[in-house]
């Protein structure tokens, strides 16, 4: 996520809350704050979002990986294990490190305090675990897989990419490393 002196004042203002509450939290910015470090005023920013709520959610809803994920899972499935959990790895992390900040900020929300945002924050991993599980299940169905349980395969691949994203945070884990890696440990796993 990059500021440019092009953007809209919608996109101003997002990107702005979002550097300002990754670095100070949810409840340690308001909305004048970042009208005004965004440049406008805060009438302008309840204009375009009515609160600071309405900015989070945005931002969740155009930044993480649905719509990556629904193209890869409709349209460039090639029903080859390594092939396809390759793609799926490489763009579940690029995804996630391009939004470095906003899964700081839905880390570090209050559960009680932001229950619809944080819901909405799982919903995207949920989806990806369904689509995980009915290629996994597809896979077996063609006998490209061993039979094994689906979701479980499904939860282990999302577990195994997330841990990799969040040791990534702290050390300077190779990305390419560890999808080829992985993923050739997985694919000799689920082999017939």
């Amino acid at each position: 996520m990059q500021h440019s002196s092009k953007m809209n004042t919608s996109d101003q203002l997002m990107l702005t809350a979002i550097d300002l509450m990754s670095e100070k939290g949810y409840n340690g910015v308001s909305t004048k704050e970042i009208a005004e470090k965004a440049g406008f005023s805060e009438k302008t920013l309840f204009r375009h979002f009515g609160n600071k709520r309405n900015i989070l959610a945005t931002a969740f809803n155009r930044f993480h990986y649905g719509p990556e994920m629904d193209s890869i899972f409709f349209d460039q499935i090639k029903w080859n294990l390594k092939a396809d959990l390759q793609l799926i790895s490489a763009t579940y992390q690029g995804n996630m490190d391009r939004n470095r900040k906003l899964i700081k900020i839905s880390q570090k929300m209050e559960t009680d305090e932001h229950n619809e945002l944080k819901k909405l924050t799982h919903d995207y991993p949920r989806q990806l675990k369904k689509y995980l599980t009915q290629y996994f299940s597809e896979m077996i169905r063609q006998k490209k897989v061993i039979q094994t349980d689906p979701e479980i395969q499904a939860r282990m691949f999302l577990v195994m990419n997330y841990g990799a994203f969040m040791h990534g945070l702290e050390t300077s884990l190779p990305e390419k490393d560890f999808i080829s890696e992985s993923v050739q440990l997985f694919t000799r796993g689920l082999s017939p």
